[in-house]
């Protein structure tokens, strides 16, 4: 979940959490089109993602931006005041509705869609005046909501094996809105459809699982485009009663064990174990998955990997977009040693790698994958080879291969693929591969590398 008012509660609760359009009323399963990598552009400017988008996103591949919430919030350099709504303005940190507006169109021309990240469940806690200027008291929102339009727990969340707790009582002590109750419903639709009137393609549903399904069900039923992508943070808590799935009739979920899991494989396991990862693993069906390595929440509680893990983040990226399992979210945040601190220079970005920010979607092991991904898309994990161990590789039928050596000595191999017989661009060395008629090729990778070939990218030139 994405709420966060004080430090003290930026660990989760324990166990807490358009090519094709769908028809009216139906659910949006996956990015529709061929590009389903969003990249998530935490507590970016908007005009910043702007000139991503036609700098990097575009060119790269990406079929989506994700930005941090537009609505007016409490004041204050942390991350987490984004997450503390006073009104629907688009009026906060990272930007004015015109800001907003010149950056949906500009990535719209870069052939990116846009995602907003909604937050629907609470509005801020304490009392103040917003960054647009809104003075505002918990339960009190002058021109939108008063106590009667907030859930009758006025308490924390204690016990997440109690549904109703869960979903109507104070998550981390923010004002818990009455989703159940028309007016609120129609109040959500209204900013929603606000954004959708500015081109935004979808939303990424924060703290979903404090929501029952069936509110945000009549809430999504409103909207002016009701095939609007829909992304749900719907957190798994083991043995909890409230299930991801029950939230599959809107549209995609978030995967939170995928992210999980890879963080325990790829840092104690055996990357021999992911030959049947997604489903197999008991995951919710891949074509309505939202998944990612990790989160801006996820890598500050230190239950996925993060930049910090250098490497095995990089391999880890390097597999979810090879991998035919979910929609890939690619978190592009800033480096952080205070987990409350707030983006650099309130979130404009000069240039990617200056002033504390990590950029990881221009990583030029992870962008080259996002072709990777666009070329393979469709086809079938094939030729799949494990030592056992740590090192894998596998192919994407006739389109794609790839092999990474999470182990501390180079492997020297003969790999056999799918591909057709031709040079082919390494996308992660930038060397030249050349594949026999057999599709067969010689490699050598370095420890912790990647090697990666698809038939979009021929030469390195």
């Amino acid at each position: 979940m994405a709420s966060r008012p004080l430090a003290a509660a930026l660990a989760l609760v324990a166990g807490a959490a358009a090519a094709v359009m769908a028809p009216a009323g139906t659910a949006q399963a996956a990015p529709p089109g061929a590009k389903d990598v969003t990249a998530v552009l935490f507590e970016w400017k908007f005009a910043s993602v702007a000139r991503a988008c036609t700098e990097r996103l575009g060119p790269d591949g990406y079929g989506y931006v994700q930005v941090s919430p537009p609505q007016e919030h409490i004041q204050g350099p942390q991350w987490w005041t984004s997450y503390q709504p006073v009104s629907y303005k688009i009026a906060g940190r990272l930007g004015n509705r015109a800001d907003f507006a010149a950056m949906v169109n500009t990535c719209h021309g870069a052939g990116v869609k846009v995602v907003a990240d909604a937050v629907i469940n609470h509005m801020a806690a304490g009392d103040g005046v917003g960054t647009g200027g809104s003075p505002y008291t918990k339960y009190g929102y002058p021109g939108i909501y008063s106590g009667f339009d907030l859930d009758d727990c006025r308490s924390g969340i204690v016990n997440y094996q109690d549904r109703w707790h869960v979903q109507h009582c104070e998550l981390v002590g923010l004002a818990d809105l009455d989703t159940g109750e028309e007016y609120v419903r129609g109040r959500i639709a209204a900013y929603l459809n606000d954004l959708l009137s500015l081109g935004v393609d979808g939303f990424r549903v924060d703290a979903a699982k404090h929501m029952p399904a069936a509110d945000l069900a009549n809430i999504k039923s409103r909207l002016t485009r009701p095939d609007a992508y829909w992304k749900q943070e719907a957190i798994h808590g083991e043995g909890e009663p409230i299930a991801p799935g029950e939230y599959l009739g809107t549209g995609d979920v978030q995967e939170f064990r995928y992210a999980r899991d890879l963080k325990r494989v790829f840092h104690g396991e055996k990357l021999a174990y992911l030959r049947n990862y997604g489903e197999g693993w008991g995951y919710l069906p891949s074509d309505r998955a939202g998944v990612f390595v990790d989160n801006h929440d996820t890598e500050r509680l230190g239950d996925t990997l993060n930049y910090q893990d250098g490497a095995l983040y990089t391999l880890a990226n390097v597999f979810m977009l090879a991998w035919p399992y979910g929609a890939p979210d690619v978190h592009s945040g800033y480096e952080w040693t205070d987990k409350d601190a707030g983006p650099p220079n309130g979130g404009r970005v000069d240039a990617c790698w200056q002033d504390g920010w990590k950029c990881q979607h221009a990583w030029p092991e992870i962008a080259s994958m996002v072709g990777f991904r666009n070329a393979a898309r469709g086809e079938p994990v094939t030729h799949w080879w494990d030592n056992g161990d740590d090192r894998i590789a596998f192919g994407r039928g006739t389109k794609a291969y790839v092999a990474i050596n999470r182990e501390a000595q180079p492997l020297n191999r003969e790999f056999q693929t799918g591909l057709a017989a031709g040079v082919y661009c390494d996308v992660q060395s930038r060397r030249s591969v050349t594949v026999d008629t057999a599709g067969r090729f010689t490699a050598s990778l370095a420890p912790n590398t990647a090697l990666a070939l698809h038939t979009a990218k021929r030469s390195c030139a």
